[in-house]
């Protein structure tokens, strides 16, 4: 019982303090999920965050749900999951019942600016460091570069991107298996 609380309060805290979208968790997912309770290496939750991006659904929770299987099965999925989720519903329906009134007011527009400012420093800063882990060879830096430009400058969507690495690692593995 002690793991499922943890995996729920765990998740909870990254689901009520994460702004910005699957990206802006990385951050947090590496500290509480890697650094805090060893529940994955840098490259493992590097490999649950790719899986979670290439399946159907919301990253967050995809993720949320493979580490909570990983450490609990279905109990430890649902009660992570439902973590996951739960700040996001109170949130949003208290924001839904008072939003119209406060958001033209310029303190809230300010605030929303801050947030989004440091929601982009927490991703830079996480793409580092997870760069660190993930690049570990020529392959890898070329991958990393054409995916970069790809995703940034053409309307190419990103599953495709990460479907082609994948495709294009496991080739290149085989390959050097075989010699």
């Amino acid at each position: 019982m002690k793991k499922l609380l943890e995996l729920y309060c765990t998740f909870f805290r990254i689901g009520g303090l994460t702004f910005g979208g699957g990206m802006a968790m990385l951050p947090m997912l590496k500290r509480e999920i890697v650094e805090k309770y060893g529940w994955a290496t840098e490259e493992e939750l590097l490999d649950i965050y790719a899986i979670g991006q290439c399946t159907p659904g919301v990253i967050a929770v995809n993720t949320s749900t493979y580490i909570g299987y990983q450490q609990g099965k279905l109990v430890g999925s649902i009660f992570a999951t439902l973590g996951m989720i739960s700040p996001s519903l109170i949130i949003i329906s208290l924001i839904a019942s008072i939003l119209k009134e406060f958001m033209a007011l310029p303190i809230v527009l300010h605030a929303l600016a801050g947030i989004r400012i440091t929601v982009c420093a927490l991703m830079l800063n996480t793409v580092f460091s997870l760069m660190k882990s993930g690049i570990k060879d020529k392959l890898g830096v070329l991958l990393f570069l054409f995916g970069f430009l790809l995703a940034t400058f053409t309307p190419i969507p990103t599953i495709l991107l990460v479907v082609c690495a994948a495709v294009i690692g496991i080739f290149v593995k085989l390959r050097k298996e075989r010699v």
